[in-house]
C-alpha cells in the first residue's frame, strides 16, 4: 500500500467518524428532547386522571345524597297514600 492509498483511506476513515459522532451526539439529544417530552405529557395525563377520579368521587357522594333524598321521599309517599287513600277492595284482591 503506497502512502496515498494510506492517506485516503485514514481520511475516509476519520471522515467518517466524525460524521458518526456528530450524528450521534444530534440523535442522542433529540431522544433526550423526546424522552422530556414523553414524561411531560405522562405528567400531564396523570394530574388529568387524579382530577377525573376527584370529580367521580363527587358525583358519587352526590348520587348518595340524592339516594338518600329520594328514599325519604319514598317513605313520606308511602305514608301519605296510607293515610289518605282508601284500601283495596275486597273483590280486588
Amino acid at each position: 500500500m503506497g502512502g496515498d492509498t494510506r492517506w485516503i483511506i485514514g481520511t475516509t476513515v476519520g471522515t467518517i467518524l466524525v460524521v458518526a459522532g456528530l450524528l450521534s451526539a444530534q440523535v442522542g439529544g433529540q431522544i433526550g428532547s423526546v424522552n422530556a417530552r414523553i414524561d411531560d405529557l405522562r405528567d400531564d395525563v396523570t394530574g388529568d386522571i387524579a382530577e377525573l377520579r376527584s370529580g367521580v368521587r363527587g358525583l358519587d357522594t352526590r348520587l348518595r345524597a340524592v339516594e338518600v333524598a329520594l328514599g325519604k321521599v319514598d317513605q313520606r309517599l308511602e305514608t301519605l297514600e296510607r293515610r289518605h287513600l282508601p284500601g283495596p277492595d275486597a273483590d280486588e284482591e
